[in-house]
């Protein structure tokens, strides 16, 4: 048997005894692109499993997720920390195999996938961040950044929307470094794809300007080479490999759902690998295979790395402070220095926080080199272009603001692959109301600790006129509720400020920046400090505490007006903003106590949303002026009096509570 053959089965083999012995699992896609991906492995991809995080190394996105089977054989032939024991507790607790890839808990993932359309995606924002990187800092005879990004998809990626959206942006910003190759088995979950599925995937993607190759028998080895290499060569349109393969292939299930996503068992499993002439016991693997991966994925890997490292080195002595420019980036050394700008948000200071917003990415980008920043075509409205920087394009790619048009979805899950890169960070944002289109990819954001930033104007229903299309209601509850997501609603521009400090020195926290249209006023008693700790009073009792006012955002100067009223009528009353709720659960309770004492029973919490999640401050005996129906068209200041935002009914929620 030829080395390739006989390592092939040895990959089918230890999937089909990965997925038996966890019980669990999706054979199909692992048996069908075995091939496929042992091509791409031993013969062109470019990494070195010693320096796993290697900056220059070729990337690889396994789209989609549920063949982890495959991917963890592959990486554990391919030398990474990934034993056969842990191959033996695929899917189980605290094991690093999990069900699908994880990127912070197994060596050489270069991304979590699993959910449909995303891997695409996230391919292309780390085909863009090689882009960019080369752009910016390669100098003719130090190609320091110049690797390739690829990625696995099947069926099911390509009929998901975001797929296309990337896909889309990817052919027009020519990311030639991007070759996908797509599994065609022709057969989801439910049964042939037929059903659901019947458009020239060739045609739609050369129409977006992809060059498409197609490989007949997903079994020749040869074929797939070539395709890839002719995909290396096309530096100026994305590539997309259409491999035929057979789902399942060997079982006596090939071709049918019936492989899509249950083990095999013990029977077929054997006659599966005996047809690929592999009688073997369970979990062996030939010395001749592990020889063949150190003979060329390993070897060549060793030797690339090694090459790059001596071209670093002269390249640190050609360009020491782009050396060390890069490297920051790399490491993710990102700061923000508000000392001086905040300096002109005095009291009275009156703009809408988005645009205060605007002047903080200015004070970003002049401090971080590799800041970049975009939208979802809503620049002029939600305030995030850097002034006087290029658009990210075919002309200039080096320019800083990423142009995402309308795709609010494939924008977050290319700046997740942006991150994952490293060596930028990334801030893109558009209207609160529309981060549902992208909650999929912030989720995982969430999940893979990418400290993204997400700007989010016209964040109530403030909005006005547009109205409750338009205006935003449920989704500050969303946003809050994803683990490791970290939400700021700023109540003027010193909030506004803190809170850009914050993101930006994140490294494991996505942020979301939540903020107005409307004009605010910068209040005498709020801080930096404060903002850090998600809670701080911003207007203390004078001499007993009859009450409490919690908010966020705009409402916060309201909150202090009804203060004023309030304490003419004798009531004692402490305002805080709450800009955060998820940075205040991270305080002690001591301090916790010390905003919001026990004893306090009578609080009002005040925010133009819905009133989930705010009973945990306000208690059984508290009140939440909220908004949990849709908005309405109308003038903004017409709206939020109707609505009940005023002062005067303030005061009668305080009189009501006590």
């Amino acid at each position: 048997m030829e080395t390739s053959t006989l390592s092939i089965a040895a990959i089918r083999a230890l999937g089909i005894d990965t997925i038996n012995k966890a019980n669990s699992g999706h054979p199909g896609m692992v048996l069908g692109s075995a091939p496929a991906v042992y091509t791409l492995f031993t013969k062109e991809m470019n990494f070195y499993h010693k320096q796993s995080k290697w900056f220059n190394r070729d990337r690889f996105v396994l789209a989609s997720g549920h063949a982890s089977a495959l991917l963890y054989t592959t990486l554990h032939l391919s030398g990474y920390q990934i034993s056969m024991d842990d191959l033996k507790n695929f899917r189980q607790w605290n094991s690093i195999t999990p069900g699908h890839p994880e990127c912070n808990i197994t060596d050489g993932v270069d991304a979590s996938s699993g959910p449909l359309g995303q891997g695409i995606p996230m391919a292309a924002g780390m085909a863009l961040a090689e882009k960019f990187l080369a752009a910016k800092y390669n100098r003719e005879g130090y190609e320091i950044v110049d690797h390739y990004t690829f990625a696995l998809c099947g069926d099911g990626d390509m009929q998901e929307g975001v797929t296309y959206e990337a896909a889309s942006l990817a052919g027009h910003l020519s990311l030639g470094k991007l070759i996908v190759l797509y599994d065609a088995n022709q057969i989801t979950l439910d049964g042939p794809l037929s059903m659901s599925f019947s458009e020239d995937v060739k045609k739609r993607y050369e129409a977006i300007g992809w060059q498409v190759i197609n490989v007949k028998d997903g079994n020749d080895i040869n074929e797939i080479q070539k395709a890839i290499r002719k995909g290396k060569k096309e530096l100026y349109k994305p590539t997309l490999i259409i491999v035929n393969t057979v789902i399942g292939y060997g079982s006596s299930n090939q071709g049918t759902n019936k492989v899509h996503g249950n083990p095999l068992g013990k029977e077929d499993g054997k006659n599966a690998k005996l047809s690929y002439g592999f009688d073997h016991e369970e979990f062996y693997v030939p010395e001749e295979v592990y020889d063949d991966f150190a003979n060329t994925c390993i070897k060549r890997g060793k030797n690339r790395f090694n090459k790059w490292s001596r071209l670093l080195k002269e390249y640190e002595k050609a360009y020491p402070e782009l050396a060390k420019e890069l490297q920051r980036a790399i490491n993710g050394e990102y700061s923000l220095d508000i000392e001086e700008i905040t300096k002109k948000y005095v009291p009275g200071f009156n703009d809408a926080t988005r645009n205060t917003s605007l002047e903080l990415i200015q004070e970003a980008a002049k401090q971080n080199p590799t800041f970049m920043s975009g939208t979802a075509d809503l620049a002029c409205s939600t305030k995030t272009e850097i002034i006087g920087e290029n658009s990210f394009s075919v002309e200039n790619y080096d320019g800083r603001n990423l142009v995402f048009g309308i795709r609010e979805f494939a924008m977050v899950a290319m700046m997740n692959g942006i991150t994952l890169h490293t060596g930028i960070k990334v801030s893109a944002g558009g209207f609160l109301v529309f981060s549902d289109y992208f909650k999929a990819a912030l989720r995982m954001a969430g999940l893979m600790e990418l400290p993204i930033i997400i700007p989010l104007s016209h964040d109530s229903i403030a909005v006005g006129e547009d109205g409750p299309t338009h205006q935003p209601v449920e989704q500050l509850v969303m946003l809050r509720s994803i683990p490791n997501v970290q939400v700021l609603r700023p109540a003027d521009a010193i909030e506004t400020a803190a809170s850009w400090k914050i993101a930006m020195e994140s490294s494991k926290n996505p942020t979301a920046i939540i903020l107005t249209r409307q004009n605010v006023a910068t209040m005498e008693q709020t801080s930096c400090d404060g903002v850090s700790k998600g809670a701080y009073i911003v207007g203390k009792e004078v001499n007993k505490l009859d009450a409490i006012i919690i908010a966020s955002g705009s409402e916060v100067s309201l909150a202090m007006e009804a203060k004023t009223i309030l304490l003419n009528e004798n009531i004692d009353v402490r305002v805080v903003s709450m800009p955060s709720m998820e940075l205040f659960e991270k305080q002690d309770d001591s301090y916790k106590e010390m905003i919001l004492p026990k004893n306090t029973r009578a609080r009002l919490a005040i925010e133009m949303a819905s009133d989930f999640g705010w009973h945990k401050y306000v208690g059984l005996d508290g009140k939440t002026m909220s908004v949990n129906t849709f908005g309405a068209s109308a003038p903004a200041d017409v709206v939020i009096e109707n609505y009940g935002f005023t002062v005067n009914n303030v005061v009668k929620n305080i009189k009501e509570i006590l």
